[in-house]
């Protein structure tokens, strides 16, 4: 079974995908709309699961490092219930506390340029937020 995970900001959508099996995430793309427009971002994860047959979807849920749940939390809900009204998708919320500064990390200790690391920066947490639930599926 195929998963997608995403890492929802303002303005940008990390987007990640498992392979067949569920074993590995990789980096998709990043999708790009207008701020705080969830809506067109929405739409279009909807038709992107149907065109790679995915129902199961993994978003990410920012938490405040003592568990605590903000704002940004309940764009998150938002954006799962109107993504699950769209049809046969199920959203699972992982904790996606810290994966951007291990995302970061990773890519500077690569050595990659500053202007590719932020091109790159969100879909790159979105492969860390669907990696990090397919290995709890594993054990």
């Amino acid at each position: 079974m195929k998963y997608i995970g995403l890492d929802l900001g303002s303005k940008t959508l990390g987007i990640a995908i498992s392979d067949e099996l569920g074993f590995l995430a990789r980096a998709l793309e990043t999708f790009r709309f207008e701020e705080d427009n969830y809506s067109l971002a929405v739409n279009y994860i909807s038709a992107l699961c149907e065109k790679e047959k995915v129902t199961k979807v993994v978003l990410g849920l920012p938490k405040h490092m003592n568990g605590d749940q903000g704002v940004r939390a309940q764009i998150s809900y938002d954006f799962k219930a109107e993504l699950e009204s769209k049809g046969n998708i199920s959203v699972i919320l992982e904790d996606e506390r810290l994966t951007t500064v291990l995302v970061d990390r990773a890519m500077i200790s690569g050595n990659m340029r500053r202007t590719d690391r932020k091109q790159k920066k969100d879909e790159m947490a979105a492969v860390v937020i669907l990696q990090n639930y397919l290995d709890k599926l594993k054990f």
